[in-house]
């Protein structure tokens, strides 16, 4: 067997990282060593029992109340700070909306814990929140931002993809792709848990009406994983019953399609979800189950002209391009806390995920010679004369012509089970250890029929072809943090051990028309396995300081990829070391003003799908190849914001920059003269700076405006197979959502996402914009609520839900219309028992469904 060998650092033994983890514990070690006098405790919410962040926590003097020292809360509403050293002092805790508590006086000298105080919210808020029905929509931390899901009518009974649509930096375009500032890469975690997910996969299948929050992390710390070149996006579920019963159901029933688009099949969309949830002394218990059949209609209009061997070949296209989807799964998890100090959760998650792509499509094949390369116009120019025509290029000498119909079927099939462990271990002094392991086995595949048939005579068949992979996947994952307060700092430090198996047999046969045999054509089949090991040590200093608040990190990685081929018999490696600086600050610059900064740096990994480097058919004029030796992506991201609030209104903004070495960008070459092969590759760097803005606006005490935009301009400097590349653009999208108050039982929103025509490596890709209405009635003391969406409005006047993909080199030009269903109306109802107070925990993929 050969191995090829890339690395920038080689370390084929572990000994560097357990030393580098030994030196970070020995530093905890000595700070649990010292004694220090100091005050603490927990804050909740009096009602429900719920811990509140960010909680001021202030110590003054008697008798002249001087301030003497202060802190917030963290996100379990603990606070530890050190002792004054006064004689008599008072604490104060307050929160905006709550009523605030006072202590009595006490000695400064000497340790104190409060344990639990409960904040009651205050009574003139919550009698202005029942009037106004004015909410908090969307909050602004130290290194995120946080979005409540449920003011999003408009995604009221379908996925975490609708919600996100609605956020300021946030666009998704008509293939599902969804991108935070541009950059198709970011991690997605589930109640902070990550999962290695294609978003477009995993995001389609959690359902809106289970999502509290939306947390969007533009630079992480270095607690989180470096995985993501955007960030992180982070989704918390719903809560159950804070002691008791809590139930939901929703169910969504889609109408018929008023335009069928000519498919063979109409659409079909129905879905419907439970969640359960009980919760006595020292158990919590939750159980979540969900079906959802969600078939989008729609065509595709193409066109493709190839200049080889003095041969300028046409073929334009017009046919069918549908989705059949449907997804199911069971999700189970149990807490046991047998004490404030101790609490051991499990959980399960299985199902299965199913796809079916069609794309019969009517093909017009033309070849022409004697035009010889000084007559050969740019390839543009021909698909100009088609347009302008309606037909393809008359000049030269026809060599061959050919209209012929394919039909093209891929199936994408998953069967996951994925299990999850959690212990969690609080000390006295405030610090805590967490340990959690993952496992996940997941089966992915599925075939491909390519079938060619003669028009209009479609009884004479031409070719016919079929392909299949099987994909098993198994991943691990470990993962142990400590946390140590003291004084107003907080640090945390871990370990993280990542573990990735993914072997794929991929089989293609050709059918012989004379014998009928199947043949297998040897250029296409092959074995691939992949293995991938991370481990990684990070350690993160957290406090504030008067009006600053920030964050600071480091995080350290080793990790070893191999690609193994069985055609030729060669191992691909790449180990590299690599280090991930962080940090975050927030300044308090008045009471409604707040300056914000932040750096991270990132890593884009490859999947098993980008690393395959041998060709797959993707369909009649397609086929798809990853490079084995393909280099993952670094990112610097760095960025400078301002928030602003008055009243129930807000604005803000963020300039950023972001850097991307070794940027993956998938481009088209001529694999013959009808047939492309996009090929994954690195292309060089890639910049982008721009600028995030958004606005909470009541024009009016029922209408509410949620405004958010995003503009950057975008730069590639590059090579691309010999080819020196060098684009520059700029880009924006544009969201916008009003929300209107009819009655107390009664709302509607309007909202609009539009997404401008991007440059590319190789071309461009055209604008892109979805209108869409919503209206809610709720019943039972808002118990029970029946909605109306209706989505991609179009009524034959506009372009929505429609985008074309353009690509140009010297010999070849391509370009599609996709066509997706527009005006879709569902009807919806949901009911609830139990108000919501606690985060339920149901896992989600850590692995899997990326390669989905």
């Amino acid at each position: 067997m050969q191995q090829a060998f890339i690395g920038l650092i080689t370390w084929r033994g572990w000994t560097p990282i357990p030393f580098t983890f030994i030196l970070f514990w020995i530093g905890h070690t000595t700070l649990q060593a010292q004694t220090v006098q100091k005050i603490s405790g927990r804050v909740v919410d009096r009602e429900t029992g719920d811990p509140l962040e960010y909680v001021s926590i202030a110590i003054y003097n008697l008798p002249d109340s001087v301030l003497l020292t202060g802190v917030v809360t963290d996100e379990k509403g603990l606070f530890s700070l050190p002792s004054p050293d006064q004689n008599e002092v008072y604490l104060i805790a307050q929160f905006i909306g709550y009523d605030p508590f006072i202590s009595d006086a006490f000695s400064g000298s000497s340790s104190l814990d409060f344990s639990e105080i409960r904040l009651g919210v205050n009574a003139a808020v919550l009698a202005e929140v029942q009037v106004t029905g004015k909410q908090i929509i969307s909050l602004h931390r130290l290194d995120k931002q946080i979005f409540k899901a449920d003011q999003f009518g408009n995604a009221r009974g379908g996925s975490a993809t609708d919600v996100l649509r609605n956020l300021p930096s946030i666009s998704v375009n008509a293939e599902g792709e969804i991108t935070v500032r541009g950059a198709s890469g970011f991690v997605l975690m589930i109640n902070g848990k990550p999962v290695q997910s294609a978003p477009a996969t995993m995001l389609n299948q959690i359902a809106a009406n289970a999502i509290e929050d939306i947390e969007i992390i533009t630079t992480p710390s270095a607690r989180y994983d470096p995985d993501g070149k955007a960030g992180i996006i982070n989704i918390k579920t719903r809560r159950g019953a804070l002691d008791g019963f809590f139930f939901m159901a929703n169910l969504q029933l889609g109408l018929p399609s008023i335009e069928p688009y000519d498919n063979g099949e109409s659409a079909k969309r129905y879905n419907g979800d439970i969640t359960l949830n009980y919760k006595r002394d020292q158990w919590d218990i939750s159980v979540g189950l969900d079906y959802k059949k969600d078939d989008i209609s729609g065509r595709r209009v193409g066109y493709v002209n190839t200049y080889l061997d003095q041969i300028l070949t046409e073929f334009p296209s017009n046919g069918e391009r549908s989705f059949d989807r449907e997804n199911y799964s069971g999700r189970a998890s149990v807490i046991f806390s047998p004490n404030s100090s101790h609490s051991i959760g499990a959980g399960i998650y299985a199902g299965k995920r199913t796809q079916y792509r069609t794309a019969d499509i009517l093909y017009k094949n033309q070849q022409r010679t004697r035009l010889f390369t000084s007559d050969f116009q740019n390839p543009e120019y021909y698909w100009d004369q088609y347009q302008t025509h309606g037909e393809v290029f008359r000049g030269g000498e026809v060599v061959d012509q050919l209209d012929y119909f394919n039909e093209n079927l891929r199936v994408r099939r998953g069967d996951f089970f994925l299990g999850s462990l959690d212990y969690t271990l609080n000390f006295q002094d405030s610090s805590d250890l967490k340990i959690s392991a993952l496992y996940e086995r997941t089966i992915l595949g599925g075939p491909t029929d390519n079938l060619n048939l003669a028009y209009p005579n479609i009884l004479d068949t031409l070719q016919l072809q079929f392909n299949d992979n099987d994909n098993p996947l198994d991943g691990f994952r470990f993962q142990m943090d400590h946390t140590r307060r003291f004084n107003s700092m907080q640090w945390v430090s871990g370990y993280q051990f990542r573990f990735l198996k993914h072997p794929g047999d991929f089989i293609y046969l050709d059918r012989d028309l004379v014998s009928g045999q199947w043949i297998v054509n040897p250029e296409f089949t092959n074995r691939i396995a992949l293995r991938r090991s991370i481990h990684s040590v990070y350690s993160q200093l957290e406090g504030s300081l008067n009006r600053i608040s920030f964050t600071a990190g480091l995080r350290m990685e080793y990790f070893d990829r191999q690609v193994g081929l069985e055609v030729p018999d060669t191992t691909y490696i790449l180990d590299q070391l690599n280090l991930f600086p962080s940090f975050n600050i927030q300044y308090e610059a008045g009471e409604h003003l707040r300056l914000k900064g932040g750096y991270s740096r990132r890593i884009e990994r490859t999947t098993t799908f980008t690393l395959t480097p041998f060709p797959e058919r993707e369909h009649s004029e397609t086929l798809e190849q990853g490079d084995a030796e393909l280099r993952p992506e670094f990112v610097d991201l760095a960025e400078l914001g301002v928030v602003h609030t008055w009243g129930d209104q807000s604005v803000f903004a963020t300039l950023y920059w972001r850097n991307t070495e070794n940027v993956i960008n998938r481009v088209n070459t001529i694999y013959n003269d009808t047939i492309l092969n996009r090929i994954y590759t690195n292309a060089g760097q890639a910049r982008a700076l721009g600028m995030e803005l958004g606005a909470t606006l009541y024009p009016a005490s029922w209408w509410r405006i949620s405004l958010g935009g995003n503009g950057y301009k975008y730069r590639i400097k590059g090579n691309l197979f010999g080819e020196p590349v060098h684009t520059t653009s700029t880009q924006y999208s544009i969201n916008v959502n009003n929300a209107f108050s009819i009655s107390p039982s009664l709302s509607a929103q309007l909202s609009l996402n539009y997404l401008s025509e991007r440059i590319t490596a190789q071309g461009r890709d055209s604008r892109f914009y979805n209108p869409a209405l919503s209206i809610r009635k709720t019943f039972m003391d808002k118990k029970m609520a029946l909605s109306l969406q209706w989505i991609n409005i179009d009524l034959g006047l506009l372009d929505s839900n429609e985008q074309r993909i353009t690509t140009v080199r010297s010999n070849f030009f391509t370009t599609t219309n996709y066509i997706y269903e527009v005006d879709i109306i569902t009807l919806g109802i949901s009911y609830q028992l139990n108000q919501p107070s606690k985060k339920m925990k149901l896992l989600k993929s850590e692995f899997g469904d990326k390669e989905f």
